[in-house]
């Protein structure tokens, strides 16, 4: 998996720019880096590295245990602070919880971020806990159900995938990972008709993914999965459950704001999502930014 240093065009020159890119340098899933690794990954200098680390570790950012570095608790805490993340999370976690005891198949909740999704929360069982997504984790959005439908109602999405291309092709985690640009087009119009995206062994082979979106502010989206063995995950056995949890997340989130204007959903944009129903082969309210032709 890509970290953030990974898909900046320039090095920052900033102290800041260059401790971000120290923080995101853990964004490949690693818990635990060497300075040289941090170094590498990071595209920081070695010595602008160290001492950069030494400072975000008495900021409580980063950890220490002997040569190895790891991100801090503090970050757990200010992770947690995060309004739109933290309600979504609050709301969304006990219906994932009631969606998974029903399915018995990994359930995630992801929101686009770059040419990645972000999976903000997962809800697992011993059977199928899935070592490639973790909550913090990203995966590639051109591989996974969540990242295509993501893409698929994105004002940017054609931006994106073509960043992607530009950079020697789209990512592949399996054989059957969509690499050419054309066909990912197809789905992610496909995907914003239909309303759901069901990808086959995109990102581990023997595993589906259905996954629909969930309708935010405005025309923000997170999405809602299913993942498992492909004889376990099917859209006639999902899809319905799944856009009745994606419904019951979108109306707890535009209650939560309602009591707590301080979040800052404008009226108009809670209005319009508790009034949109995801359903059909036309979903109704979801208007694809790229649909073809």
């Amino acid at each position: 998996m890509e970290s953030y240093a990974d898909e900046d065009v320039l090095l920052p020159n900033s102290v800041l720019g260059k401790a971000q890119l120290l923080l995101a340098a853990f964004e490949s899933g690693a818990d635990r880096l060497r300075l040289s690794e941090l170094s590498r990954r990071s595209g920081v200098p070695k010595a602008s590295a160290y001492r950069l680390a030494q400072e975000l570790v008495q900021w409580g950012l980063l950890d220490r245990h002997g040569e190895m570095y790891e991100l801090g608790i503090r970050l757990f805490h200010l992770g947690h602070r995060v309004a739109a993340s933290s309600v979504l999370r609050t709301v969304a976690r006990p219906q994932m919880v009631d969606l998974f005891t029903r399915v018995r198949t990994a359930v995630h909740l992801a929101v686009l971020d770059g040419t990645h999704v972000l999976f903000l929360e997962k809800i697992a069982g011993e059977a199928n806990v899935l070592t490639h997504s973790y909550v913090g984790g990203r995966l590639p959005a051109s591989c996974t159900a969540t990242g295509q439908m993501l893409l698929a109602l994105a004002a940017d999405g054609p931006e994106r995938v073509a960043v992607l291309a530009a950079r020697g092709g789209l990512p592949a985690m399996t054989p059957r990972s969509v690499t050419d640009p054309r066909t990912l087009a197809q789905r992610l119009s496909r995907a914003a008709h239909q309303g759901y995206a069901l990808e086959l062994e995109g990102v581990r082979t023997g595993d589906a993914s259905l996954a629909v979106p969930v309708a935010l502010a405005g025309t923000e989206y997170a999405a809602l999965s299913v993942t498992g063995p492909i004889a376990q995950v099917s859209v006639e056995r999902h899809l319905s459950m799944l856009r009745a949890t994606a419904d019951s997340i979108e109306r707890g989130v535009a209650q939560k704001t309602e009591e707590s204007p301080s979040y800052g959903t404008p009226r108009a944009a809670r209005t319009a999502r508790t009034a949109r129903t995801v359903r059909g082969p036309k979903p109704a309210g979801v208007h694809p930014a790229h649909a073809a032709s």
